[in-house]
């Protein structure tokens, strides 16, 4: 597969070799380690979501920039260099040429690592929860959506990110034709929390009732993501009343110091933490490790199942 890249592409031995075999295989997000969480907290995550997916007999592949090149798999000094270092990019798909050209390095962002993964032949992609739609203002609307709503991936995730709105976020997914899967549950799940009043398209409640959903969505030449929502580990999620109260504070408190764009989510993250007393950041990492073993899950049965699937 990796001869038919473009040349900026640098998979991991083992990744290559999984994809060859048709070997499970789960892709990751890096913005998570470079800009999410701080070190060494960033450095035993990253480390702690891929072990997860090797003890369920996956290979990881967790995909950045770095020097101008596309790391699909990551080595462990990579991971460290990507955990210890400041000022790295937040790279979307806009921002690839960029950097590319410029030999520059940062974290993928969920739109820019499904991107990627699907061009290198990865199914399967695990995430916290995926950018939506931003509260207070309907214009401010994350890449991972258009993104999802044009590669054909299996995205594992807890819903969109608590911050967001929800309702709009799902409005969106409808109106991009992305279906909304709940696994073992009939609500989307809120991010920190395991309920959120809203319903999911799809109840499923197998790897294999996963697997035939996204074969016959893409047999019937649909293009989209089939994003499966995991509710947080009950022994981690908040309820929805607690974290709302922190989130609506921080929410204020970025308008009042005007953040924007890009900054915004890693602001109001790091804000909702410090006022849960560090409740949403155990959330946070205790849904991250859940998904990624779910993921993993589904990898391995879309690898050993006999259904192929076509997109």
């Amino acid at each position: 597969m990796s001869h038919l890249l473009p040349r900026y592409y640098r998979l991991l031995p083992e990744v290559v070799q999984a994809l060859e075999i048709d070997a499970p295989v789960v892709a990751l997000e890096s913005t998570v380690i470079t800009h999410g969480l701080p070190y060494p907290e960033n450095l035993q995550l990253a480390q702690d979501m891929e072990a997860e997916i090797r003890q369920q007999g996956a290979i990881p592949a967790t995909i950045a920039i770095l020097d101008g090149l596309v790391q699909v798999g990551l080595k462990g000094e990579q991971l460290e260099r990507l955990a210890r270092e400041t000022n790295l990019r937040k790279v979307s798909p806009r921002d690839l040429a960029s950097l590319l050209l410029k030999r520059e390095s940062g974290g993928t962002t969920v739109a820019g690592s499904i991107y990627l993964a699907e061009k290198a032949g990865i199914r399967v992609f695990a995430t916290g929860g995926i950018g939506g739609v931003h509260r207070r203002s309907g214009f401010d609307i994350s890449a991972d959506l258009p993104q999802l709503a044009s590669t054909p991936l299996i995205v594992v995730c807890a819903g969109a990110k608590a911050i967001l709105d929800l309702t709009a976020t799902l409005e969106y997914l409808e109106t991009t034709g992305i279906p909304v899967v709940g696994y073992q549950t009939d609500e989307f799940p809120a991010f920190y929390s395991r309920n959120s009043g809203l319903p999911v398209n799809v109840r499923v409640d197998s790897f294999e009732a996963v697997i035939r959903l996204a074969k016959t969505h893409w047999e019937m030449g649909l293009k989209s993501a089939l994003l499966v929502t995991v509710p947080p580990p009950a022994e981690v999620a908040l309820s929805e009343s607690e974290i709302e109260v922190a989130i609506n504070q921080a929410l204020e408190e970025a308008f009042i110091e005007e953040i924007q764009g890009q900054a915004v989510t890693p602001f109001l993250l790091k804000r909702v933490s410090e006022l849960t007393g560090g409740a949403s950041l155990r959330a946070n990492l205790g849904l991250l490790r859940n998904n990624a073993k779910v993921a993993a899950q589904i990898a391995c049965q879309l690898s050993h199942g006999a259904m192929r699937l076509v997109a």
